[in-house]
């Protein structure tokens, strides 16, 4: 409905030859929005008053020759000019009726369009270190980007989903070594475990497969391990130790006792291990991807020697104390940054500045990455050094996902990645179900901080707004199963036939809240705010159980029992498809 609209604001504006020109863009495309006060009708446009300051004409004078220049439309049952030059229209009660076999005959297409026109949008979400499972956290960034990308893929988008995979550098040496003495400790070693060491009772499985089916070939003496290594930190530092130095140490020890074959080995082991775990979690959280994408190619292929070179000949790579430097100064950042360390080993900054070039050197025509709110200062870095290299940093847009408090019994629960003491996102999926962590997770725009009430999360209650929503898709089924229980007809006629019956208040709200749902998917997709759906599925839900409230819909009489169950049908359709772009499923049955 909104876009027949922009099109007779269009062709109202054609024909006027003495109103200003329609080639700039806020006339090129009319802003008309959905009305707040149904008095003032359906939609609204300001488009008389952009035009009277471009042409120094009254706006309430070009309103109404733009009111009179409207083509004929059924959609419209009158217009009306408000305010300054508002123009309101209000849409006919048919036409909002024609809207229920579009509904039905679409499907599953209803509120999909072809917007996107095939552009390639790539969005690369949770990306996750796998040095563990994915804890909560990870899991609103994975909900987030599902979401996300199912929206552009819903309006016309090629969408490329993408997780890369950290699988080089300290951290994964961490992990390998923290795998490592834990294996050495069921050999019967005395290991006294870095302060800064993965500590969850993963590392302990890890290592207990080692063990198992490797027994002692890969032991060391505890004592050769820590020889001449820097003091590990205690708690409150009164040894003046250096965890990040004692723990680099155990690093070498490790890859020195071992030798590269077994270290390998040892290393590999945990990364596959933790990776094929996070694999699982996200594919029972219903979110699957076109590609996983390692880290470790960026080297193997000469990309992150290629980016550097890139911003070297542009002159924007210097050297100092040894290192090399990216002038990301000039750009806007604090300081610039080291992307080759003294030793020369390239540094985790080179590796995203490579892979963002290497992403847009596949053709995606936009990149969206979703990121922890923690990284933002990062962003600005890797614009900057896109923009250094001659690509468009406009074509990178960065989602920063706050993190998930989660509740319960109205205590904050306590969370810590590396001790282990986390809930992970397979703990919450069992405890709440898959279908309440997507909806909840998406519920707030992504920069907003989300408190989970687990105790909320599993209630079957009109407060759950997950629960509330499934809830009146189950209802029209069940309207369904009591007509076939009562041997009452409930086969629909075709098209609009008896559809004029649906004259009551309820049965008008509910129309015009199902004809939003094109301009909500539109919107969610164009803003990559999810949220703008669970808001509407809820509004819709609301509308529905006070229309089930308020009627009765197997009447005797039986063109309004047609009527109705079309119309009840038209809204299950739409549950229903916007609950699948969510991942949260419509049941039949609650």
């Amino acid at each position: 409905m909104k876009q027949a609209i922009i099109e007779l604001i269009r062709a109202a504006q054609r024909s006027l030859a003495e109103l200003p020109a329609s080639d700039a863009a806020e006339l090129r495309e009319p802003q008309v929005e959905r009305t707040r006060d149904p008095s003032r009708g359906d939609f609204a446009t300001n488009v008389a008053m952009v035009l009277a300051k471009m042409g120094a004409i009254k706006p309430r004078e070009v309103a109404q020759r733009l009111v009179a220049a409207l083509p004929p439309s059924p959609l419209i049952a009158r217009v009306e000019i408000a305010g300054p030059g508002f123009i309101n229209f209000f849409i006919a009660d048919d036409a909002y009726r024609q809207l229920v076999p579009e509904i039905l005959n679409a499907g599953h297409g209803f509120g999909r369009s072809r917007l996107g026109a095939g552009r390639r949008v790539q969005v690369e979400f949770v990306s996750a270190n796998p040095t563990g499972p994915l804890h909560v956290g990870h899991g609103r960034g994975a909900a987030y980007g599902a979401v996300v990308a199912d929206l552009l893929e819903a309006v016309g988008f090629a969408v490329h989903r993408e997780y890369y995979v950290n699988d080089a550098g300290r951290q994964m040496d961490i992990l390998a070594s923290s795998v490592w003495l834990r294996y050495l400790e069921l050999c019967g070693e005395d290991i006294r475990f870095p302060s800064n060491g993965y500590r969850g009772d993963y590392v302990w499985d890890i290592a207990a497969t080692l063990h198992r089916e490797h027994g002692d070939a890969y032991r060391a003496d505890a004592g050769r391990v820590f020889a001449g290594l820097p003091p590990d930190a205690l708690p409150g530092g009164e040894n003046g130790g250096d965890k990040e130095a004692h723990i680099d140490g155990v690093i070498a020890a490790a890859k020195h006792l071992l030798g590269d074959n077994r270290y390998r080995y040892v290393f590999e082991l945990g990364l596959n291990t933790i990776l094929d775990d996070i694999r699982e979690d996200l594919a029972q959280f219903g979110v699957e991807y076109d590609e996983w994408y390692s880290e470790r190619t960026l080297s193997e292929s000469g990309a992150v020697i290629k980016a550097i070179e890139r911003l070297r000949e542009a002159g924007y790579v210097y050297e100092q104390g040894g290192a090399l430097w990216f002038r990301s100064s000039a750009f806007g950042d604090e300081k610039d940054r080291v992307v080759v360390r003294e030793n020369g080993q390239s540094t985790y900054f080179a590796s995203d500045i490579a892979y963002h070039m290497d992403k847009l050197e596949r053709g995606f025509d936009r990149v969206i990455d979703i990121w922890g709110a923690d990284h933002h200062g990062y962003v600005p870095r890797v614009k900057a050094a896109l923009q250094a290299m001659g690509d468009d940093p406009d074509r990178l847009e960065v989602l920063l996902v706050q993190f998930a408090i989660l509740y319960r019994g109205g205590e904050k629960v306590q969370m810590s990645t590396r001790s282990g003491e986390f809930v992970t996102l397979r703990q919450l999926r069992k405890e709440v179900g898959r279908d309440a962590a997507r909806f909840f997770y998406v519920m707030r725009r992504c920069e907003q901080h989300l408190d989970f009430d687990l105790d909320l999360a599993t209630s079957e209650s009109s407060d759950n707004p997950v629960y509330y929503v499934q809830y009146a898709h189950a209802r029209v089924s069940s309207v369904l199963r009591q007509a076939a229980d009562k041997g009452i007809p409930a086969e629909t006629s075709p098209g609009t036939d008896n559809l004029e019956r649906l004259n009551e208040p309820h049965e008008q709200a509910l129309l015009r809240s199902l004809a939003r749902y094109p301009e909500v998917i539109e919107a969610a997709a164009l803003k990559s705010e999810p949220h703008l759906l669970t808001h509407y599925l809820r509004e819709l839900a609301n509308e529905f159980h006070t229309y089930y409230n308020a009627h009765q819909f197997l009447v005797a009489d039986a063109a309004l029992r047609d009527a109705r169950i079309k119309l009840i049908l038209a809204a299950r359709q739409v549950l229903r498809n916007g609950l699948g772009l969510l991942g949260v499923s419509a049941p039949e049955a609650m």
